[in-house]
């Protein structure tokens, strides 16, 4: 099963886009009461153009230019072949704070779809955030190629059970203040690679759930936000190792974090993070730009208490370069019980933002090494 859910914005599945204009039967949404003034409910006329085109090998839904306001929209399978979503428009959510909803639209149960054009997914977020205390608390409600995402209320693109899929061109904008409006979350998928693009935000960049396997990351520009991110994992039962991940040649702007892992302690599940390399990564003021935190706790109602079970090895940090408005620019802080195996660092090289200072690294229970020449000591300090 595979399941894209958006909030706010969308859940960009492109695949290597088969449609032809002009080959393709063509469902616009207008031809079926869509109405574009921001203001008429057009969901109904939305599901009932993508009814014909999911029943139609090669269908494509299109949404021609204006603004269309989506309350919400469960886009089910499975369908007949191969299915395109083409927007040129706007969807806009509603400005209804509820938190009910897990999700604003839905593609559910689809194979070999994709999403295209130079539209926009609106989400209303600001009309949530004062409403969201995800990031205060655990007893929260979650609101959850061209394309655009703005201003989500919780995640913007959310991939859960995908396989092969490609993100490329997108862009993703929120206010550096609206909580938990991750870019693009992964989980439980393989094979996602996300290019090109360029996400300013509220919380991580860009985070890998566990389950996240070969997931290729290049050429993100990463700003404001908390990062590019692994984790948090060890929180749920059942979780899944995270395995084979890259990511190359990536900036990174005015963020909170730049490079991170995150593990919860005490944790649930003894899962692995492995092979994983961060190479060619520029950053710019960054207050952490390389992270391992194994004691990861947002909210002030964890116990803090315990250690990790999350098994970290295999990670490298290569040519990671620039400035960093901390001191300490690595900062690696692995669990006591299952120390951190095989941590390399390569070819550091981070002064302080404003100076020509070097900074320093700080690591506990890590077998680390570092190589080469740079501005980082040869070593951490414990």
């Amino acid at each position: 099963m595979r399941v894209f859910s958006l909030w706010a914005s969308l859940v960009c599945f492109l695949s290597i886009i088969s449609y032809v204009r002009g080959q393709n039967k063509i469902f616009t949404v207008t031809d079926y009461g869509a109405v574009a003034d921001g203001k008429t409910d057009s969901s109904q006329a939305f599901l009932n153009a993508w009814k014909e085109a999911c029943a139609t090998d090669g269908g494509v839904v299109a949404v021609p230019l204006g603004t269309f306001f989506v309350s919400g929209a469960s886009f089910e399978g499975p369908c007949n072949g191969e299915t395109f979503f083409r927007t040129e428009g706007t969807l806009r959510a509603s400005s209804d704070p509820s938190l009910d909803q897990d999700y604003w639209i839905l593609f559910d149960e689809i194979d070999r779809l994709t999403i295209f054009g130079n539209g926009t997914f609106y989400g209303n977020g600001e009309s949530a955030w004062l409403h969201n205390q995800c990031d205060k608390t655990l007893a929260c409600k979650k609101p959850q190629r061209g394309i655009n995402s703005v201003n989500s209320k919780m995640f913007h693109l959310n991939l859960h059970k995908c396989e092969n899929v490609l993100l490329k061109n997108v862009d993703i904008i929120a206010p550096v203040d609206s909580p938990n409006t991750d870019g693009i979350h992964i989980g439980k998928s393989n094979g996602i690679v996300i290019t090109a693009s360029r996400i300013s935000t509220g919380d991580d960049c860009i985070s890998m759930g566990d389950g996240s396997t070969n997931i290729n990351i290049t050429s993100v520009w990463c700003g404001p936000g908390h990062g590019i991110s692994i984790g948090s994992l060890g929180k749920y039962k059942n979780e899944e190792d995270v395995v084979g991940i890259t990511v190359k040649n990536c900036t990174f702007s005015d963020t909170n974090n730049g490079l991170r892992v995150k593990t919860w302690a005490p944790s649930s599940m003894p899962v692995t993070v492995s092979t994983v390399t961060f190479a060619d990564i520029n950053v710019n003021n960054v207050e952490n730009p390389i992270i391992v935190d194994q004691y990861y706790c947002p909210h002030s109602s964890c116990s803090r208490k315990g250690e990790s079970e999350v098994g970290i090895k295999d990670v490298k940090f290569i040519n990671v370069r620039g400035t960093s408005a901390t001191e300490v620019a690595v900062d690696v802080q692995c669990s006591k019980v299952r120390p951190c195996q095989d941590i390399q660092f390569v070819g550091l090289d981070l002064i302080m933002k404003g100076t020509r200072q070097p900074t320093t690294a700080s690591c506990s229970n890590a077998d680390h090494e570092f190589v080469g020449p740079g501005q980082v000591p040869a070593r951490c300090s414990s």
